[in-house]
């Protein structure tokens, strides 16, 4: 299959898009290559893409461009014939969105607008798009089930996740665009992002400086390895979304629908508390870490806790790697790829 890979010099999608490249699809990476966090990892990835295609003699391209540029975006989907679009090209981050809204209005608003509209009147046969686990928001039911409702969003970035869903879901009654989204839970790994916990915590432990422990360490995460993700994200994408049969408009569920649209969870449904979660970085690196003991940040919520049950019954998703595992799979590539360099991370 030709397939449309947003955010390919990102995190996950650098890792969607090497799977499919090792599988022998034909992959259209896309990405601005913003300054969010260090633009040298993002450039590292897209070079680890182009020597792997290379090795596999794969058709891979990359186009480097900005999803909220409509132009942009008509003239890579007019120049290819996309059978599916995997699209994870966004602001991310819950925290900055308290600082600069309007990024997220851009790339997560305009942006999905785009991709839409280009999935839309080139024929795109699937799109599969990143949601998030925030959006659950102020819920306090676990696990978190996409059978539930998801409109209280604690953050901006959230609510411009939820609106995505929303807006999908236009297009998939309108048009009957397939589409899927998947909410991710606290997804990490080798390449991660420098502004998540995991390579924070990694960076400071390892220069001997304090890490900042939000809500004294008690709150739990749905910690999942990006391997996991990809599997899941790619056995996804190989199955369109279909109208379900069996959706009520009396009673409505907020996971499906009478138009080919569905919202699944992916996560390893297994929360492990933050404090743990750093004793296992303290046991990869060979090292204790120095914490700064804080109390829950604004936005933040207790707990996240995947109920991952609809995923695994569309498409046999079963996560595998254990968080002792992960995390030192995690720190063997960040030593790795920092060592060179005398340790220096930004």
């Amino acid at each position: 299959m030709k397939v449309l890979v947003t955010g390919s010099a990102g995190f996950i999608g650098f890792h969607v898009a090497r799977r499919l490249i090792e599988r022998g699809d034909e992959v259209v990476g896309f990405d601005v290559v913003n300054n969010y966090y260090d633009p040298a990892l993002k450039e590292a990835r897209l070079a680890q893409l182009d020597a792997l295609a290379a090795e596999q003699g794969a058709s891979y391209s990359f186009i480097r461009a900005d999803i909220a540029d409509q132009a942009a975006v008509d003239t890579v989907f007019a120049d290819h014939g996309f059978d599916r679009v995997i699209h994870l090209a966004a602001q991310a981050g819950v925290r900055y969105s308290l600082e600069n809204p309007r990024a997220y209005v851009a790339s997560n608003i305009v942006g999905f607008t785009n991709i839409l509209e280009a999935c839309r009147h080139h024929q795109t046969g699937h799109l599969v798009y990143a949601s998030t686990s925030s959006v659950y928001g102020a819920n306090t039911k676990m696990p978190f089930s996409e059978h539930d409702g998801a409109d209280h969003p604690l953050q901006f970035y959230a609510a411009t996740k939820r609106a995505n869903e929303l807006m999908a879901h236009s297009y998939s009654h309108l048009f009957g665009l397939p589409t899927t989204g998947l909410r991710f839970f606290t997804v990490y790994g080798p390449w991660g992002r420098p502004d998540m916990s995991p390579f924070k915590f990694a960076k400071a432990i390892t220069e001997g400086k304090p890490i900042d422990v939000f809500n004294h360490g008690n709150h739990s995460r749905d910690f999942t390895y990006v391997d996991d993700i990809v599997e899941g994200l790619i056995r996804a994408s190989d199955a369109p979304a279909a109208a379900n049969p069996d959706w009520d408009a009396a009673h409505p569920d907020p996971a499906t629908s009478n138009a080919p649209f569905r919202i699944f969870n992916i996560g390893n449904s297994n929360p492990v508390k933050l404090a743990d979660y750093i004793e296992a970085l303290e046991t990869a690196l060979g090292k204790q870490a120095i914490r700064n003991l804080l109390p829950l940040q604004p936005g933040d919520v207790p707990d996240t806790f995947s109920d991952t049950s609809e995923l695994t019954r569309a498409t046999g998703y079963a996560p595998q790697t254990s968080v002792q595992d992960g995390v030192a799979a995690f720190v063997k590539w960040y030593l790795a790829f920092y060592a060179p360099k005398g340790g220096a991370t930004p």
